[in-house]
């Protein structure tokens, strides 16, 4: 997934941070929110419910922060059995559905505002649910630079991998990880962007034919 028409001549950029089950790494927030830079927060029910001092903070900075939806439980939307990294998998089309649309009468209940995008829990999807869920209304929120890896990585690896994308590139970190040098470096990487003149640009306020799949 890549923005369809970044500006010519310019770093254009959309930044998406996961907060899958787990905590809120506050420190990448309030550096987003001391540089102004706006980015599209993807939240699961299970976040939400855990964290509501964490989803209170997003909703402080409307100006700043999209909530989109990742699901109501965070299972990934894969059918079959098993589990997919460690996770429990939907299993059939009508868990997929119950997962997306439950998550988004979640996100719509706690902000008073419906989400668009959805992003599959470990971001991997049956390719057969997805026309499915574009028939529920939304948008895949695929991405086409991994900063973090699954907020395992370093933070030098993490602050160089996002520091060098390009003009288009929808980024993917994770916000749910505080105890991890990850979050370090998201926050040296979009801040050596900024450095370079980039612009943020969030989901929820582009179309989808502001997008393009590869």
């Amino acid at each position: 997934m890549r923005l369809a028409a970044p500006p010519p001549g310019q770093l254009a950029v959309a930044l998406t941070l996961d907060a899958c089950p787990g905590s809120f790494d506050q420190r990448i927030a309030t550096a987003l929110v001391e540089s102004s830079i706006p980015a599209t927060i993807f939240v699961s029910d299970a976040w939400m419910t855990r964290n509501p001092a964490a989803l209170a903070f997003l909703l402080a900075h409307p100006d700043l922060f999209g909530l989109e939806n990742h699901g109501a439980r965070h299972i990934p939307p894969i059918l079959g059995g098993g589990n997919f990294f460690g996770i429990p998998v939907a299993g059939n089309l009508a868990a997929v559905q119950r997962e997306v649309t439950e998550g988004a009468s979640d996100i719509l209940a706690a902000t008073g505002a419906a989400p668009r995008w959805y992003r599959a829990a470990a971001g991997f999807y049956t390719p057969s649910v997805i026309p499915e869920i574009q028939q529920l209304g939304f948008g895949i929120g695929g991405y086409s630079l991994n900063g973090d890896i699954g907020a395992s990585l370093p933070a030098d690896s993490v602050a160089r991998r996002i520091a060098n994308a390009v003009s288009g590139d929808v980024i993917v970190a994770h916000i749910n990880q505080p105890y991890r040098s990850s979050g370090l470096g998201v926050i040296a990487g979009i801040r050596q962007l900024q450095a370079r003149g980039a612009s943020f640009l969030r989901l929820d306020r582009l179309t989808n034919a502001d997008i393009i799949y590869a």
